[in-house]
């Protein structure tokens, strides 16, 4: 069989549809930032995406067994960054998330998220029985659960949850019995009191104005309030680009970063919103044909790894626009501002490229 090492051979559907999704990021951090200070957003976030883009090429020529290789060495590398923030990083708006490297912020935790992908696919690699031991699903919940309270030490829980979906979709493709799925999932039930008592106090108020979302509306509901009428007030075809009030006038926090997918609804309306999410379905669903299609168990699990990953923090993002979910700050992969989250984005889609052009691999 043949082996498939050259940019002929690349999946250009997949690439192409995670750079459609960016570039129409990049049209509303402009439209949304336009008039205010924060206007060379969008420049920034192009120059996030030519680099990861010209990773992602790179990562694709790499055979993904190289790179998995690495994983004991980048986990420990990872822990050591996540322990180094909390000990001594330098805190900015409350929070020890980031590290300055010469003139560059890299937000350590969405390289992190990458590293959990192949921490799992490498652990998962070479399984043969039919399901996963309780002994495995305990180291791989302890593996995943040190940076994931490390993470949440930063604090910053909306990352921290975004290393579950990997773990669960580890698990459910190596083989996990309905009985291990209710006995975790009463675990999870009963962790959450537990969960509660170690929340900040404006994690607490999130939680509670989810709950009852009118009973704050110029306080820890106020967000949410302005983001469902950005996106009722878009209505069917939206108002234009650089016609929406809501973001004009400043009435949407963050709305170029955390909050886009509310502008996208005001400007673009139900019919532009519908699109975007096609486009993520069909990235979704190019990463999942390429697991069934992968050459091993291991290039399998980073496939659906980085796909569970994606789909998360979608459906949490779009969920927390429109009140269905507490508000958890996961930006809206691609299409929100943050160079790092743009970049783990496409070394993701990298290590996908890598597996799918060597699926005919012995």
């Amino acid at each position: 069989m043949r082996k498939a090492t050259t940019l002929r051979d690349l999946d250009w559907i997949l690439l192409g549809l995670a750079l459609s999704i960016a570039i129409i990021g990049v049209v509303e951090i402009y439209s949304t930032t336009a008039h205010s200070a924060l206007a060379a957003q969008y420049k920034r976030q192009i120059v996030w995406i030519v680099l990861g883009c010209v990773a992602a090429l790179v990562l694709s020529q790499i055979d993904y067994h190289v790179i998995l290789e690495q994983t004991p060495w980048l986990y420990v590398i990872c822990i050591v960054a996540l322990v180094g923030l909390l000990v001594s990083g330098r805190p900015v708006a409350g929070t020890r998330r980031w590290l300055r490297i010469g003139g560059l912020t890299f937000q350590v935790s969405e390289m992190v998220k990458l590293v959990i992908i192949m921490l799992v696919a490498v652990y998962f690699a070479d399984k043969r029985s039919k399901y996963v031991a309780w002994s495995d699903l305990v180291k791989v919940g302890a593996l995943v659960g040190l940076p994931v309270v490390l993470v949440a030490l930063e604090p910053d829980l909306g990352t921290a949850l975004t290393f579950i979906p990997i773990a669960v979709a580890g698990v459910f493709l190596a083989g996990i019995s309905a009985r291990q799925a209710l006995v975790l999932c009463l675990l999870g039930i009963l962790a959450l009191p537990v969960g509660w008592h170690f929340l900040r106090p404006y994690q607490r108020e999130r939680m509670m104005s989810f709950v009852r979302p009118t009973h704050d509306t110029q306080g820890s509901s106020y967000q949410v309030t302005q983001t469902k009428i950005a996106i009722g007030s878009g209505g069917f075809w939206g108002k234009g680009i650089g016609n929406g009030t809501q973001n004009r006038l400043g009435f949407i926090p963050v709305s170029h970063a955390d909050s886009i997918f509310a502008g996208l609804a005001e400007e673009q309306g139900f019919v532009g919103t519908l699109f975007v999410l096609l486009l993520y379905l069909a990235l979704l669903l190019r990463l999942v044909d390429g697991a069934q299609m992968a050459g091993d168990r291991a290039g399998a699990t980073l496939l659906v790894g980085f796909a569970a990953v994606l789909f998360f923090q979608v459906v949490v993002n779009t969920g927390m626009m429109i009140g269905y979910l507490p508000v958890t700050g996961i930006p809206l992969p691609l299409m929100s501002q943050g160079g790092t989250s743009v970049l783990f984005t496409f070394l993701g889609l990298g290590l996908a490229l890598s597996v799918k052009m060597r699926r005919f691999v012995n």
